[in-house]
């Protein structure tokens, strides 16, 4: 059962979206860039952001206006935004330890505002000693308010910002994601798990499934990591 006694405070929160700035930058071009793609294929601005604050995934966004542009059926855009969006089901599954401390309101509002950069934030930071719950609450809603702000500016002002590519930002996330795995590397045993999860990711690539890559680079990771450091193995060889 949920203890509402993890602490959840507005010291955490703010801790975490003062943490999550660098992301934010990266959210708005995203955003940008959506608002602009929406506006393209005939939405609104009032529909861009409506989207943009309940789907709230910019890959899967950007698939499904490209699916009602080219007049795919409604079925296959919600086929296209679960598929695109499976690997929260793992993100969810590995800040359980954590929120699955508090209320069920607390954690569902956190995980409402889950990305992918502040997932990665947040893991680090509890690895580092975070114990506030509401750090994910905040840092969640550091990359939300301006990826929905970017959504509306982008559908405003048309082609202003016709190649926010050329902007370079849009590297930020992965860059960002990449220097926090280096960081949670804590030995040459947590190698191997990383080396699995790439190639794991790059295989569903080449075969196309490039919206399943982060599912299958967790899933591929996580056996790894369950096979190099199996707790029942080394209890034994402690024994």
């Amino acid at each position: 059962s949920a203890r509402p006694h993890l602490p959840f405070t507005w010291a955490g929160l703010k801790r975490g979206f003062v943490r999550a700035q660098p992301l934010a930058s990266g959210a708005l071009v995203y955003g940008l860039a959506f608002g602009l793609l929406a506006r393209s294929a005939g939405w609104s601005s009032l529909e861009a952001v409506v989207m943009s604050a309940t789907v709230y995934s910019s890959t899967a966004q950007v698939a499904s206006v490209g699916g009602w542009s080219a007049s795919a059926s409604i079925g296959a855009a919600v086929a296209t935004v679960l598929m695109l969006n499976a690997r929260y089901l793992l993100f969810g599954a590995a800040l359980h330890p954590w929120l699955g401390q508090t209320t069920h309101a607390r954690a569902y509002s956190s995980l409402y505002f889950l990305g992918d950069g502040n997932w990665a934030l947040s893991m680090k930071a509890h690895a580092d000693g975070e114990q506030d719950g509401a750090f994910v609450l905040g840092s969640g809603l550091a990359m939300f308010l301006p990826w929905v702000l970017g959504t509306l500016i982008g559908a405003e002002v048309g082609n202003l910002f016709a190649r926010p590519e050329m902007l370079g930002l849009d590297f930020l996330l992965v860059a960002f994601c990449a220097a926090l795995a280096a960081g949670m590397v804590r030995g040459r045993s947590d190698l191997l798990p990383l080396f699995v999860a790439a190639l794991a990711a790059v295989a569903a690539s080449l075969m196309g499934l490039a919206g399943w890559s982060a599912v299958a680079a967790g899933v591929a990771g996580m056996l790894a990591a369950y096979l190099a450091h199996d707790p029942a193995r080394e209890a034994k060889g402690s024994a």
